[in-house]
């Protein structure tokens, strides 16, 4: 296992085709700097290029996973400044939610405003039992920036994403799971161990079978059944083609593990 220091707030650990990125700013609860999302929106863009990553880990360090926006940042900032951060924002999560590697969100803590918009950019999330969740932003006077009004009601529904946001309450990690939005609760002890468990299982499997898996559940969600069907079958049909699918065939017949490249 490698170890790096990618930032003054971020922590890389890589091993075997999984990346841990880990937030690193306890004393602000993981808040979301400029500087922090800049660094974050060029190390997604970086990965994107990495074969040698398969699945990324996502997580925080103490109470806090991402407790929102550095809001003192902007507190006295011009509409301009504001509008740049956003456009900022948005750029990086974009750069996390098109990742054609695996994600998983550990979130260790508060995920708030743009924590909870960062988790909800991984494939699956999964939560400390101490972990809580909102977006509070009408609090403020605005709404979600990242996201949130989007994705929330994609994975969740409507109705649940109008009252979370209009309310601005936070919701346990055990109700975000009965809602759909996290995958798996852990005591807090378990979270990173549960989450690196699913993704060396993840990265032993066909790199190019997990990346069109994602692609096209993501791409099958927004368009109607018939073409998501169409999607899946010329997708299948060409990992068939690849040297990783005949290599996952011919393993299963000789029955030995199969040894896969992403070719």
């Amino acid at each position: 296992m490698t170890t790096a220091r990618i930032h003054e707030h971020l922590v890389e650990e890589r091993h075997d085709g999984v990346a841990v990125l880990r937030i690193d700013r306890e004393e602000a609860l993981g808040a979301l700097s400029r500087s922090l999302v800049t660094r974050l929106g060029e190390y997604f863009a970086e990965l994107q290029m990495d074969p040698s990553v398969r699945v990324l880990v996502l997580t925080g360090t103490g109470r806090g996973f991402v407790a929102g926006a550095d809001v003192a940042e902007y507190g006295n900032a011009s509409s301009a400044v504001f509008d740049e951060y956003q456009r900022l924002s948005r750029s990086t999560f974009g750069a996390l939610a098109n990742l054609p590697q695996f994600t998983v969100a550990a979130v260790n803590g508060y995920a708030l405003g743009g924590g909870m918009e960062l988790a909800l950019c991984c494939d699956v999330i999964f939560a400390s039992a101490r972990a809580k969740f909102g977006l509070p932003e009408v609090k403020l006077g605005l709404i979600p920036g990242g996201g949130g009004t989007q994705r929330l009601a994609r994975v969740a529904g409507t109705r649940f994403a109008k009252e979370a946001i209009a309310t601005g309450r936070f919701y346990g990690a055990e109700e975000m799971r009965t809602r759909g939005v996290v995958s798996r609760v852990c005591e807090p002890e378990e979270l990173l161990k549960a989450a690196l468990e699913t993704a060396d299982e993840i990265a032993r499997n066909a790199p190019l079978a997990v990346q069109a898996a994602k692609r096209i559940v993501d791409t099958g969600a927004e368009v109607p059944l018939d073409t998501g069907l169409t999607l899946e079958y010329q997708a299948l049909s060409a990992l068939f083609r690849t040297e990783d699918g005949r290599e996952g065939v011919a393993a299963f017949l000789e029955k030995r593990d199969p040894s896969f490249h992403g070719e």
